[in-house]
């Protein structure tokens, strides 16, 4: 179930404390957000520089992910965009690069590659995962999702998390801007 917990705006105050003047130490979920645009910055797409986290339910970090080729593969910021235009079923368009692969399949694949299992864990993202990693979210066991912001094709995830039983929350009620959305 979708949910909006808390605004930036209260995660700023939160974190810093400035409401009593005092030092207040961040949430779980404020702290692994902010580990998200750090991790982002190794990304090899300018469309989006994603970072993503993924958490054992005891708060241990299991993995990270960001946006970027496969192993061995030329990456965006090298050669460019490998743009394809998907139009759904109402008309609309949008623009994907399909060069890269997604932060939170990047970290789903890492942990695949090293044997570690993801049953119950929660992963932290920008923006609401795309539909083909939410499906892989649903297919490992990650039961909670947390996003920044809202993905502006989001709709199918969102009902495939909401029919699989895995929690998503936004925390801010706005899309992700990229360019060639």
């Amino acid at each position: 179930m979708e949910e909006v917990k808390e605004t930036p705006q209260e995660i700023k105050s939160t974190v810093s404390g400035s409401e009593t003047g005092k030092y207040v130490r961040p949430s779980w979920d404020e702290y692994f957000l902010k580990l998200i645009e750090p991790i982002g910055s190794r990304g090899t797409c300018d469309r989006g520089r994603s970072g993503s986290v993924i958490v054992s339910p005891g708060h241990t970090i299991i993995a990270t992910g960001y946006v970027g080729s496969p192993p061995g593969q030329p990456h965006c910021d090298e050669v460019g965009h490998m743009m394809h235009t998907v139009i759904h079923e109402d008309g609309t368009q949008s623009q994907h690069c399909v060069r890269t692969l997604h932060a939170e399949e990047n970290a789903i694949l890492q942990c695949a590659k090293d044997g570690i299992r993801l049953e119950g864990a929660t992963i932290y993202s920008k923006m609401t995962p795309c539909y083909n990693c939410a499906m892989r979210i649903v297919r490992v066991g990650i039961k909670r999702v947390v996003s920044m912001k809202k993905y502006h094709a989001d709709g199918m995830s969102r009902k495939l998390f909401k029919d699989a039983g895995v929690e998503l929350t936004v925390i801010e009620d706005k899309i992700e801007e990229y360019t060639k959305q």
